[in-house]
């Protein structure tokens, strides 16, 4: 019998999570940069530009953008890493990829490619000086497996940025249902043509892991330690391991 996983707030076997899940971004990715711009009202751009600052990239280091979609975080960290750096652009989903690469390719960045399941990176052990998830693993069945799998890549001393949609603080807890139940869809429905992906967003959100319990998911996989920064009011947060 297959196990049950989460796909929002549906129960589904885990067999057809990540084929539900490529049907969500096969059909939002045409539309996916104009509707974060829209939905998060630029906040976005903020949120992985802190990314960057923390992150500190030097020329020459390698980078693993994983779940990297449309290329925005992998376009900052090159720009970072400059032409001695590696930087390479993963995702399970083709459209979302070939959206990303484009636009890595039409700024002259080049950078490596490649369609792969997070739970299975095709890397060498200890190949990377950081990795990088933007908005990714939410989506992921097996989160603890991804985990392993991106500090297995990750050299010693190596850490892993995981920016991610987390719990908000308890004030603004209803507004922030509002819009993410009833705004979002009707934003979907009327800009991408898609209600039902964006009420798929918006409950995949609630069903990630807080922010303490991802911290200890992340120590877990074995990082030596893990700490986390709350964004405009915990609607999102990056977290930090540190191999």
């Amino acid at each position: 019998m297959s196990e049950k996983t989460h796909f929002g707030y549906q129960t589904v076997d885990e067999s057809v999570k990540a084929g539900k899940v490529a049907e969500v971004f096969h059909s939002v990715a045409s539309n996916y940069d104009l509707m974060n711009d829209l939905m998060s009202m630029g906040l976005h751009r903020g949120w992985k530009q802190f990314l960057r600052l923390k992150a500190q990239v030097r020329p020459g280091m390698r980078i693993l953008d994983i779940a990297g979609g449309t290329g925005d975080v992998s376009s900052l960290l090159a720009r970072d890493a400059g032409a001695s750096g590696e930087v390479w652009l993963t995702d399970i989903n083709g459209s979302m990829l070939t959206i990303g690469r484009d636009r890595l390719l039409d700024e002259g960045r080049l950078t490596g490619c490649a369609q792969c399941d997070a739970e299975k990176l095709p890397f060498p052990d200890a190949h990377f000086d950081l990795v990088t998830v933007a908005f990714g693993l939410r989506n992921m069945t097996h989160k603890d497996l991804a985990l392993a799998e991106m500090r297995r890549v990750l050299k010693p001393g190596g850490r892993l940025f995981v920016l991610e949609f987390s719990k908000v603080a308890k004030p603004l807890a209803p507004f922030y249902d509002f819009y993410s139940f009833k705004i979002l869809p009707f934003m979907g429905a009327k800009v991408a043509g898609d209600a039902d992906s964006y009420q798929y967003l918006a409950e995949s959100i609630r069903m990630h892991p807080d922010q303490e319990t991802l911290k200890g998911m992340m120590l877990a996989a074995g990082f030596q330690a893990a700490d986390f920064h709350n964004m405009t009011a915990g609607v999102v947060a990056l977290h930090i391991g540190y191999n």
